[in-house]
């Protein structure tokens, strides 16, 4: 019934001696589906693993995503190119990322970020997979690349911008992504955007193992918290819970569903 459209499986330290807790956890919460996200090359082979095991337990279907997070150093940054992300092939690499650009944690070097979201991009389309976007305090800058490399399949993850952004995305044709932050007492402005998002276009995630929502704040968060997330989104929209789950299941769906790959002559 729920999809956890972001999650960080392998810094999930309370599972590593026993990641099956974790998958059973998510199917007593009705947590179908997740997509585990890779920040740093040298994940791929441990979030392979969680994938392996979601293929042996039929209740929970576990894909990932391949790149690199934008905060990473900027060699790395400069030097990755679409070979490098297309070599991670398969059926279960759902996208690509999380990628963007992040001027919070470090805005020196802002052009090998540039440089990396936009070979994440030209990869995507490559391949016909959604990109996973990162950004925070680069508001201008993230439309502004989005824009220019004509980007039009993806996710805006971890969504806490303004009307403004959300139309700028959708409009391009990307998908919204909600975290535990809807579910805060502070967070009352991001509610409102929220109740202005088609519902055809919205996903929700836990992002954990951070950002655990009411009633889990100050816990590590997991893929079995995200019905919190729709719990919240529920009051948002006067829909079930169940049915928030629902949708954004068949959203995530349909956005995997959405671009065949381009053939390149």
């Amino acid at each position: 019934m729920y999809t956890d459209s972001h999650c960080h499986l392998i810094y999930l330290d309370n599972y590593k001696d026993n990641p099956s807790q974790l998958l059973q956890r998510m199917q007593e919460a009705k947590v179908s589906r997740a997509m585990a996200i890779m920040c740093r090359l040298d994940e791929y082979e441990p979030i392979a693993q969680w994938v392996r095991l979601g293929e042996q337990t039929a209740a929970v279907d576990i894909g990932m995503s391949v790149g690199l997070h934008p905060c990473q150093d900027e060699q790395t940054l400069s030097s990755i190119c679409v070979e490098k992300l297309l070599s991670y092939d398969g059926d279960k690499v759902w996208a690509f990322g999380e990628t963007g650009l992040d001027y919070h944690w470090d805005d020196t070097k802002k052009a090998a970020q540039k440089h990396s979201f936009a070979t994440h991009i030209e990869a995507a389309k490559q391949a016909g997979k959604p990109i996973v976007v990162h950004t925070r305090s680069a508001y201008d800058d993230t439309l502004d690349l989005l824009k220019a490399e004509k980007c039009e399949h993806g996710i805006i993850h971890c969504f806490t911008e303004d009307d403004a952004f959300a139309k700028a995305a959708l409009d391009m044709g990307l998908y919204i992504s909600l975290s535990g932050i809807v579910s805060f007492n502070k967070s009352q402005q991001l509610r409102e955007v929220a109740k202005k998002l088609p519902l055809d276009r919205l996903l929700i995630e836990t992002d954990s193992p951070y950002l655990a929502p009411v009633p889990k704040r100050g816990k590590d968060n997991e893929p079995s918290y995200v019905p919190y997330v729709a719990q919240a989104l529920a009051a948002v929209y006067g829909k079930t819970a169940e049915e928030i789950g629902q949708i954004s299941s068949q959203n995530f769906i349909n956005l995997l569903n959405q671009v065949k790959p381009v053939i390149k002559a």
